[in-house]
């Protein structure tokens, strides 16, 4: 991919590919994610390219604060560039956290693209999430995006 290699000439990025942690059927054993995330112009961007999941569905993702563990809350909440409210839409939104939504491919592919204008100081995420649908707005369900399905431990 012309963006992978693009970052390659960057200083500094990471790459992480591997098998999904799966919490429930909407991400079957075996599925696989891949996360790159670089520095651009001032800011962040996060690509996240996803296999092996259920096809036609639409899934939400969001960068998440912990590791995966054994059950889907061991990731802790949304990463917040400006810690506040997890479902307050001062806090909760795609200019303070990372959202990837994305809708799979009738093969089971999917992905998605976020760009922030900030970057990771020492306060450092650490995975990616799927939840079982696309990322709510409204005041309340700001940022909520149902069940967690699956994670990927990203050492951002």
């Amino acid at each position: 991919m012309h963006f992978v290699a693009a970052l390659a000439l960057m200083s500094s990025f990471t790459v992480v590919s591997g098998d999904l942690t799966s919490y429930d059927a909407r991400v079957p054993v075996g599925a696989r994610a891949e996360v790159v995330a670089a520095p651009d112009d001032g800011g962040t961007v996060v690509l996240l390219r996803t296999s092996g999941l259920l096809p036609d569905r639409a899934y939400g993702a969001h960068v998440h604060v912990n590791p995966c563990g054994a059950g889907p809350a061991d990731a802790g909440p949304h990463y917040q560039h400006v810690p506040g409210g997890a479902t307050d839409p001062a806090f909760a939104n795609p200019r303070n956290e990372i959202w990837l939504d994305f809708t799979t491919d009738g093969r089971g592919r999917g992905q998605a693209l976020a760009r922030v204008d900030w970057r990771f100081g020492e306060r450092r995420p650490g995975s990616v999430v799927l939840h079982e649908e696309h990322t709510h707005t409204e005041p309340g369900h700001a940022g909520t995006a149902g069940a967690r399905v699956g994670c990927l431990t990203v050492p951002f």
